[in-house]
């Protein structure tokens, strides 16, 4: 690197000079002289006059910027054909027969109608005596009967708890008895009354 070259400069990349006369070698004239027999022979590339590039064969077609052959063309020409096919036939264009409305059928049938009188579920009334805090099958017969009966909304569990004591309590104000929540004889005796009433 030469003192005067300014720094970061790199001749790497410097193209070398052409020969010269006076640098020929073993007597071969330079190039910068063409023989007597010939013509200049050093021409550099961008002396040389350029021909427009073609970007294709004969025959090519240009698709953006790229050369296609026909063959290409055509392939991809089948491809998208192809494709156009399909997206038909799953849209149902090729189906086999047009969908066509059924022919209607009008037919007058007379139904013989019976009177029917509504049945009411069956309840029966618990027999034992029963308060808060008790459970089984007894507790479910009262659970169902007032529930018929329009007092209890709960669920039918078996289990006499604060749902059912409210509803035991109104329905004892509803039939005048003492609304102490527990279900002894009379509540029982106004339950049977109750469900004979109610048609069970």
């Amino acid at each position: 690197m030469d003192d005067r070259d300014p720094p970061g400069y790199d001749d790497w990349f410097d193209e070398p000079e052409p020969p010269t006369l006076e640098s020929g070698r073993a007597g071969r004239p330079s190039y910068d002289t063409p023989a007597e027999t010939e013509e200049d022979v050093w021409t550099l590339p961008e002396d040389r006059p350029r021909r427009p590039r073609r970007d294709g064969r004969r025959g090519d077609i240009v698709i953006g910027g790229r050369a296609l052959t026909t063959t290409q063309v055509a392939i991809i020409a089948i491809a998208a054909l192809a494709i156009f096919i399909a997206i038909l036939a799953a849209a149902g264009v090729f189906s086999g027969s047009p969908t066509a409305n059924p022919p209607t059928i009008t037919t007058q049938t007379t139904l013989q109608t019976t009177a029917t009188t509504p049945t009411t579920p069956t309840v029966t009334a618990p027999t034992q005596t029963m308060k808060t805090g008790a459970t089984g099958a007894q507790v479910k017969l009262l659970q169902r009967e007032l529930k018929a009966l329009q007092f209890y909304t709960g669920t039918v569990d078996g289990s006499f708890g604060p749902a059912t004591l409210t509803a035991v309590q109104n329905f004892q104000n509803a039939n005048g008895l003492t609304a102490d929540g527990i279900v002894g004889k009379q509540t029982l005796a106004k339950l049977k009354q109750a469900v004979a009433g109610f048609g069970g």
